[in-house]
């Protein structure tokens, strides 16, 4: 079996992007296949390789590519079959060589992604999903208490649980960008409380969290954190949830970038930009949308590499019926 290991610039980790149309079909659906696969990266030293994405040739007219993920979790046994990961969607998209603009239908999450490539040799992805905005809010409420914090629950992409960095004792960036062990903590516990709320295994890679804060005009800053640790920037997925929760009234990122008498979107309104400062450096989003209703989100300047290309791995995939 061949498979391409890719790193998109701003992702915790690379990403092992394997042909889908090369392998038999159901390969890779059972956890004692991924467990193989995941001893063999830790025996051949890439164990810090956590990311799979599966990609192939789309059946449906509209896309050009299909795209599958899964998040390796702590245990060796551990997946997740439900998060998206947008740094590996952009992976895949590297690895498959194609050229031009790129519709990928992401299977996992069912949205709709566009991948364009730039002059500078970097993407704007774009998640096409149009949903009103109050239709962002799992729970229906823009703001709720989880585990004394005051905290928003928005899923455009990946669910998030944003909360205010000043209600962690957060108030600078150098603050949030420094923070350590125990407000992790404090997020992780956020993190678990909104899981069981939603229905999600707590051990599993949804909802992610972030802390958000406004220290700088025109511009937030994030922390998110990882299943267990830091994150090292911002998951893509991140900004396209964090810029999609910024147009609903009453959440914490709108509340921290307009203010609580900032009107909603206007029907004239087009494309929102906002320039988000994250530990690994800042990153731009886009918002576009009119009245009630999101349109798109896109984050821009990204970048992938290839690190080992067509690497050869030495197992036998075995599918059961």
């Amino acid at each position: 079996m061949i498979a391409d290991v890719v790193r998109a610039e701003g992702a915790p980790g690379p990403t092992l992007v394997l042909d889908q149309g090369r392998l038999p079909r159901g390969a890779l659906a059972l956890r004692g296949e991924l467990t193989a696969l995941r001893r063999w990266l830790e025996a051949t030293g890439r164990g810090h390789v956590r990311k799979i994405a599966l990609v192939g040739p789309s059946p449906v007219a509209s896309y050009d590519v299909d795209y599958r993920f899964v998040q390796c979790l702590r245990e060796p046994d551990g997946f997740d079959f439900r998060a998206g990961c947008g740094h590996s969607l952009l992976a895949a998209v590297v690895a498959s060589g194609r050229r031009g603009p790129v519709r990928v239908r992401a299977v996992t999450t069912g949205d709709p992604v566009l991948c364009l490539p730039r002059p500078d040799g970097s993407y704007t992805v774009r998640l096409e999903r149009a949903v009103p905005f109050d239709g962002l809010l799992p729970t229906g409420r823009p703001l709720q208490r989880l585990c004394g914090l005051a905290v928003s629950l928005v899923r455009y992409g990946n669910p998030y649980v944003f909360v205010a960095a000043r209600d962690l004792g957060l108030s600078s960036r150098a603050a949030l960008f420094g923070a350590g062990a125990e407000v992790l903590g404090r997020l992780l516990g956020v993190r678990a409380a909104a899981a069981r709320l939603l229905g999600l295994p707590a051990g599993g890679a949804l909802p992610k969290v972030a802390a958000v804060g406004a220290f700088l005009p025109g511009r937030l800053s994030v922390r998110a954190a990882t299943v267990t640790d830091w994150h090292p920037g911002l998951a893509l997925t991140g900004g396209v949830c964090l810029a999609a929760a910024r147009g609903v009234p009453g959440t914490v990122p709108w509340l921290l970038s307009e203010g609580p008498h900032r009107p909603p979107w206007a029907a004239g309104d087009r494309v929102r930009p906002l320039r988000l400062d994250t530990p690994s450096g800042p990153v731009l989003v886009s918002a576009a949308g009119s009245g009630r209703r999101l349109a798109h989100v896109a984050v821009h300047g990204k970048r992938a590499r290839v690190l080992e290309r067509s690497l050869t791995l030495p197992w036998r995939i075995h599918v059961t019926a």
